[in-house]
This record gives structure tokens, C-alpha cells and sequence, in this order.
């Protein structure tokens, strides 16, 4: 049997019009891309919970799924929203049932939510396109999630807010200087649920589309110094999605093959696959 995954699209609809509008795909697209390459069988149910009018899946329909997976969101996880707490609410019963969970972004936040931690707006402000340097903990080194991953590395990024307080139940293991947690494994209840702040599942393109997106926000921010700014870092990063060969490109956008080459990229979803959704899918004889 194939499996089975629900996606669990964190914008509402407002929101994800913006990303269309700007020639983003859909966030939940970008999963189905890459699960699709690394197990074609596998089939996808997308979820709209930040849409109030969406019903939330009961538990029968929660024990249908192999596994969960949550994409990133513009809303704010620590205010008192429906279309943020229906999903926190939902999160929760995923760990009573016990179903494997990835999340990025949005995801790592909720999984620090849900099990009890506390997320806060960064005091350094946007981390935006490149996390730098990301580096793996002790036991980040040690943990399935990274096998196959240099231990220092760049990710795809974008965020204000971050995890300020870790739930019972944590491993941290991924960090940078702008970001405490970049990556975190959370046992609780019944389930297990792995998490990056930062997106493997991004490429070079979203990430174009992403910035053209936020362009008003990143020139106010002092990211870029004005629109003729945007347009030519713009320009750059659509050259080298072109061609990603361009040495002079990498080396003017600081781009290398952690960022460019997907089977570097996507070692923490190609892990979570096969060390974690795999096996508890077998345990329950789906596989």
C-alpha cells in the first residue's frame, strides 16, 4: 500500500493569494514535488486549517494518514487567532494518536506550541532567503534526521518570529547565530514530530518568487536598499536558477550546492521518510 500523507497548509486564503500573485506556488506544493521523487506511490490529502470554515478531521480521519506535514504560515502563532489556535488544537491530537510529524518554519514553531513551549518575535528581527550557517549540536550529529548532512551548512529561510521556550520532550539540533533553534526532534504524548526553521523543501525559484512576495516589506526592513535593489537581486538569483553552474553567481549570491543540490537539501525530509514514517507505517501495516 502507498502511503498516505495529509499537508497541512498553514496560510489562509488572503495569504496564499499574495504568494500566487507574486508567481509562489502554493507551500503545499512544494512537499508534493519532493515526496513525489522520493516515493512516487505516495498520496496527498491538503488541508486548509487556517481557513475558519475548513472542518477539522476527527480522530478516525487522523488514524487514515501515514503522516503529517505542516508548511509555513504569515500568521503569528502566540496570538489568541481561531485560525491559529484550531491549529495548535489539531497538532495536539495529532501527538495523542501518534502519527509521525515534519513541519518547517511554521511547523517547528507549532511543534514548540503544541507540546507546551513558547514561541516570540526574534529580536534580531527577519531572517530572510539564507539561514547561514547553520551548524548541527552534538546531538544533531548523532540523530537520524542529518545522516548524509555536512555538519555546517546554509537553508532557505524566512521568518520573524522563533522558539524562545522548548517543550518537554526536546532535542535541539540545529542552530545559528540569528536563531537559537533551527531544528528540533519533539517526543510527546504518542508521537514523534522532527522540525526546521528554516525549508528543505524550498528551491532557488520559490525562494525568487518568495522575496518578489515580501519585496515592500524587505525594502522598509533595510534588506534591500530600494525597488531598482529588488529587481536586480531578483534578476541575479533567476540567472542562476537558469543555470546554476554560474560560478560568478554563486560566488556574488554566496550560493553554493547545500542550497542548489536536492539531494543535500533534502536529506532531513529523505531521513524523516525513511527512519521515522516508514517504519511507524510498517508497525502499522500499511507498508
Amino acid at each position: 500500500m502507498s502511503l498516505r500523507f495529509c499537508i497541512i497548509n498553514g496560510y489562509p486564503a488572503k495569504n496564499r493569494n499574495v504568494l500566487i500573485q507574486a508567481g509562489h506556488c502554493s507551500a503545499d506544493e512544494m512537499y508534493v514535488w519532493v515526496f513525489k521523487k522520493l516515493r512516487p506511490d505516495t498520496q496527498f490529502d491538503v488541508l486548509y486549517l487556517a481557513d475558519v470554515d475548513v472542518p477539522v478531521p476527527d480522530d478516525r480521519s487522523i488514524e487514515g494518514y501515514d503522516a503529517f506535514l505542516w508548511t509555513g504560515s504569515n500568521l503569528t502563532i502566540y496570538e489568541d487567532d481561531p485560525r491559529v489556535t484550531r491549529q495548535i488544537e489539531f497538532c495536539r491530537r495529532i501527538f495523542e494518536i501518534g502519527r509521525p510529524q515534519w513541519g518547517s518554519c511554521w511547523g517547528v514553531q507549532m511543534a514548540a506550541a503544541a507540546a507546551g513551549g513558547e514561541v516570540r518575535k526574534n529580536p534580531r528581527g527577519r531572517e530572510m532567503a539564507f539561514a547561514r550557517r547553520i551548524h548541527l549540536t552534538p546531538e544533531g550529529r548523532a540523530h537520524p534526521m542529518y545522516e548524509g548532512k555536512p555538519d555546517v551548512f546554509d537553508g532557505f529561510i524566512s521568518h520573524l518570529d522563533e522558539v524562545t521556550r522548548l517543550p518537554d520532550g526536546w532535542t535541539l539540533l540545529a542552530t545559528n547565530e540569528h536563531t537559537r533553534v533551527q531544528a528540533i526532534e519533539v517526543r510527546h504524548k504518542n508521537g514523534v514530530y522532527w522540525a526546521t526553521q528554516y525549508h528543505p523543501e524550498y528551491d532557488l525559484n520559490q525562494m525568487t518568487r518568495l522575496i518578489v512576495a515580501r519585496g515592500e516589506n524587505l525594502i522598509k526592513e533595510g534588506f534591500l536598499a530600494d525597488r531598482a535593489a529588488l529587481e536586480s537581486r531578483v534578476t541575479r538569483m533567476e540567472a542562476l536558477v537558469r543555470d546554476s553552474g554560474r560560478k560568478d553567481l554563486r560566488w556574488d549570491l554566496a550560493i553554493n550546492d547545500d542550497l542548489l543540490d536536492e539531494r543535500i537539501r533534502w536529506c532531513e525530509l529523505r531521513n524523516w521518510l525513511d527512519k521515522l514514517v516508514i517504519p511507524s507505517a510498517r508497525r502499522l501495516e500499511r507498508v
